[in-house]
């Protein structure tokens, strides 16, 4: 089993930044690959980021490309996602999944879910 739990989100302005933290408990958080979800009020969930536990190969959303940063520090268990210039699209909550696989796009394939946290842009 993994926990997890977010932290971090909140509300800011377009083009401000905030970095989401993702605290994991339980197993042996390096052997996980680590995803980024986020869902809007009335849209389906979307993988935003991803990070391979075996490759280290990352994997972005068309979207937050060149905005949002992906990043694991193993020794603290602990996920970043870095996101800049932020839009009012960007608007969701936040979840931070794990999978003992390689990073799959449909959230369905990951077994382990945080609760999420709401991110806000105003315009």
């Amino acid at each position: 089993q993994v926990q997890l739990v977010e932290s971090g989100g909140g509300l800011v302005q377009t083009g401000g930044s905030l970095r989401l933290s993702c605290a994991a408990s339980g197993r042996t958080f390096s052997s996980y690959s680590i995803g980024w979800f986020r869902q809007a009020s009335g849209k389906e969930r979307e993988a935003v980021a991803a990070n391979s536990w075996s490759t280290g190969n990352t994997y972005y959303l068309d979207s937050v490309k060149g905005r949002f940063t992906i990043s694991r520090d193993d020794a603290k268990n602990t996920v970043y996602l870095q996101m800049n210039s932020l839009k009012p699209e960007d608007t969701a909550v936040y979840y931070c999944a794990a999978r003992s696989g390689t990073p799959a796009r449909d959230s369905y394939l990951w077994g382990y879910w945080g609760r999420g946290t709401q991110v806000t842009v105003s315009s």
